[in-house]
């Protein structure tokens, strides 16, 4: 219990606390995503639009105060699935988002944290492509229109929600082939 404390206490480590909160803030979105109220919805929308907010500012305090760490670049992405797919699965229970979408995606998601994982014990780590971040806000973007999925402001939020999670999985799939032609190297036996 000491040690959490005293890594929570540190400076140095607000980058990754950051993250955590991402993970943190999973099971009140749960529990929110079960009441299909506009103010509810709407609250939990702004929730998952503040949790994308600190995956954007753990990043640049960690790159401009140099915190930047092999745990925070591991759990970063990690944060990012947690949150994310864990909304999808509710948004699919509650029949607001396509289920075999939702699948593909997960599938993705998945392969993709093992393979770093995979690449990690040979000592390197695989950056997020330029691409990968344009598909967490397609995602982002699409998880937020389908848990308001009410019209708001004139526009039918389910049909927005609908349209950016087809451009998510493009994205999504892209950007794991391009993961594994990075990872390919690693795949192959000890050379004789």
């Amino acid at each position: 219990m000491v040690k959490i404390l005293e890594f929570f206490s540190h400076k140095k480590n607000l980058p990754n606390i950051l993250t955590f909160s991402r993970i943190a803030v999973v099971p009140l979105l749960i529990f929110l995503l079960y009441f299909d109220s506009r103010i509810i919805n709407f609250f939990t929308a702004l929730l998952i639009i503040a949790a994308a907010v600190t995956d954007a500012l753990d990043g640049y305090l960690a790159r401009k105060y140099e915190l930047v760490t092999s745990f925070g670049k591991l759990l970063d992405p990690v944060a990012d699935k947690i949150l994310l797919v864990t909304t999808m699965v509710m948004l699919v229970f509650l029949g607001r988002a396509p289920a075999w979408i939702v699948c593909l995606i997960l599938c993705r998601e998945i392969a993709i944290t093992g393979l770093r994982a995979i690449v990690a014990e040979h000592g390197t780590i695989i950056d997020a492509s330029p691409l990968a971040k344009y598909k967490t806000i397609f995602q982002i973007v699409a998880v937020v229109a389908l848990t308001i999925h009410y019209p708001l402001f004139g526009i039918d939020a389910q049909v927005v929600g609908t349209i950016f999670i087809w451009m998510a999985l493009g994205l999504t799939w892209w950007t794991g082939y391009q993961y594994f032609d990075k990872a390919l190297p690693y795949f192959n036996g000890p050379e004789e």
